[in-house]
């Protein structure tokens, strides 16, 4: 590593560190041929910093221009969500409703959902990862079994479901019709959830989002998907602040 200022500049690649307030904060450096100018930007999904810059741009004056803006970096960290640790006492949403999980101890490990508590016992020390992994295979069930119960409506067929945690995207839909979910959707309303199921289905037919492919999606949904689209862009990212 050696310093340029107040700049930590890796020698290994090209990403680097911004120092706001004494605190190092990882820039993920990015050249295009198409950028005309430096560009600082904060990707509210990964929380990740980035600097995008002009093919031949001196890396070193870059980063010297992005260091200037110390001020917009913290106020744009300042305004990301906190990460929030599941556990005991913990409020989250479940297909779109406040749920609160609730340690009992003495109670049986099994996870299980009464009204609006998330009920188990069990280590208290597991309680975050024991939660998530309920969080996951539930998202999975819900998710395989909406898309090859509307696939069939529609006369389609979808080869697998699997699911993940992307920072980018909600889901993808491969050629083969393997189609791959953020375990996250479970969080959403079931509305915004059927939305993006009928999104990749679509994708089975438009590998695009070309006029044609929206009317599919309407099609498949039934109804129109723009408001579902508008809580992601509006909510989404708050949804990855929990972690176990």
């Amino acid at each position: 590593m050696r310093a340029i200022g107040k700049t930590i500049l890796s020698t290994e690649s090209s990403d680097a560190v911004l120092v706001v307030d004494g605190v190092a904060v990882p820039v993920r450096v990015r050249r295009s041929a198409r950028a005309k100018a430096y560009r600082l930007s904060l990707d509210q999904a990964r929380g990740e910093l980035r600097l995008s810059l002009p093919t031949r741009a001196n890396l070193k004056r870059a980063l010297g221009w992005a260091q200037g803006h110390e001020g917009w970096v913290r106020s744009q960290m300042a305004r990301q969500p906190a990460l929030v640790t599941l556990g005991d006492g913990i409020v989250f949403p479940l297909e779109g409703r406040e749920v609160r999980i609730c340690w009992v101890e003495g109670a049986p490990r099994t996870i299980r959902l009464e009204g609006d508590r998330l009920l188990l016992g069990g280590a208290a020390e597991s309680v975050g990862s024991r939660v998530l992994r309920w969080l996951k295979t539930r998202a999975k069930a819900v998710l395989e079994t909406e898309s090859h119960a509307m696939a069939r409506d529609n006369g389609l067929i979808v080869a697998s479901v699997g699911i993940g945690d992307p920072r980018s995207r909600w889901a993808s839909c491969a050629s083969s019709g393997a189609i791959r979910y953020s375990w996250r959707l479970i969080l959403c309303p079931p509305e915004v959830r059927r939305a993006t199921v009928a999104h990749e289905l679509a994708h089975l037919l438009h590998m695009d989002h070309s006029p044609a492919f929206h009317a599919v999606h309407r099609r498949i949904l039934g109804e129109d998907p723009r408001p579902a689209r508008a809580w992601l862009r509006a909510h989404g990212t708050a949804l990855h602040r929990f972690v176990g």
